[in-house]
């Protein structure tokens, strides 16, 4: 049985299903949305089914999807936990550029405070390590936002153990969010690392959209392989067998794959939206979680 809460930094509780907000944008994660009332009812819905946890970062629009949830949203509420992140560049070619100066970050902090509208930022953040800056460099300047009280915790992004330890020796990390789903898990060691210590870990590209048949076919092949009465299926037959989606079945699997884990799938769709929270309210078998494994 695994929790329904997680406890960010230790003093931030959240359900632990969340809300991206990177599709609240427009093509390419650049500019609005096509529909703005569109994007500012997905994030309404959001809270009115109970999701007290919204990550976004600066780089979404830029500024759009952080603007948005600011003029929508009270992010200053306490039942409701808004984070953002810093470090990557935009341009008109939706390009994502890493920028970790320790300046640029001082200042990307102070506009992602503007746009959401807080004093202080639940958790910020690094978006991606700066192949051209010192990483200690970049965490210092996070720990520094974080004495100043700009931020109240801090958090990394597509990093491996080795700058997660290297991290934490200058600041405490609450989060850590790489990619993760049921089709890629190359980032299992980290999310090991965050479990061993207590680190929320967030799922970045949580439903592989895309992937699911592959993980489809991997599932039957083992089930095949396998001995016992009961055929085991694939994902899509887990999916049948609980009158869900496959992508809410891959949802299900990362909440109970780990107590740290803290998915964050985006849509810009109610419908879409209210299937993945209902996700949440799936519970997967030690055999099914086995096959999905």
């Amino acid at each position: 049985m695994t929790d329904d809460t997680f406890d960010i930094g230790g003093d931030l509780t959240v359900n632990r299903l969340g809300f991206g907000a990177m599709r609240i944008t427009g093509e390419g994660v650049i500019g609005e949305p096509d529909d703005v009332a569109n994007g500012r009812a997905v994030l309404e819905r959001a809270v009115e089914l109970g999701v007290d946890f919204i990550d976004t970062a600066d780089s979404y629009g830029p500024g759009v999807s952080e603007r948005l949830i600011g003029e929508t949203l009270d992010a200053e509420r306490e039942d409701l936990v808004v984070a953002t992140k810093g470090g990557l560049l935009r341009n008109a070619d939706a390009d994502w550029l890493p920028h970790g100066d320790p300046d640029y970050l001082r200042n990307a902090c102070l506009c992602s405070r503007d746009r959401l509208g807080v004093d202080t930022i639940d958790l910020y953040q690094h978006h991606r390590p700066d192949p051209d800056t010192p990483f200690e460099d970049t965490v210092h300047a996070l720990a520094e936002l974080k004495d100043d009280g700009l931020v109240r915790h801090v958090g990394l992004s597509n990093v491996s153990v080795d700058q997660l330890d290297r991290a934490r020796d200058i600041v405490e990390i609450a989060t850590v969010q790489n990619r993760y789903n049921l089709a890629n898990r190359d980032a299992q060691a980290v999310l090991d690392a965050c479990e061993s210590d207590g680190i929320g870990f967030i799922p970045w590209f949580p439903l592989a959209a895309g992937e699911v048949d592959e993980v489809d076919s991997e599932a039957e092949t083992a089930s095949d392989q396998s001995s016992g009465d009961e055929p085991r299926g694939g994902i899509h037959d887990i999916a049948d067998r609980h009158d869900a989606t496959p992508h809410q079945i891959a949802l299900a699997w990362l909440l109970q794959s780990s107590d740290v884990t803290l998915p964050i799938p985006g849509t810009s769709s109610i419908e879409h939206l209210e299937q993945n929270v209902a996700a949440a309210d799936i519970s997967l078998t030690d055999d099914e979680i086995a096959t999905l494994a």
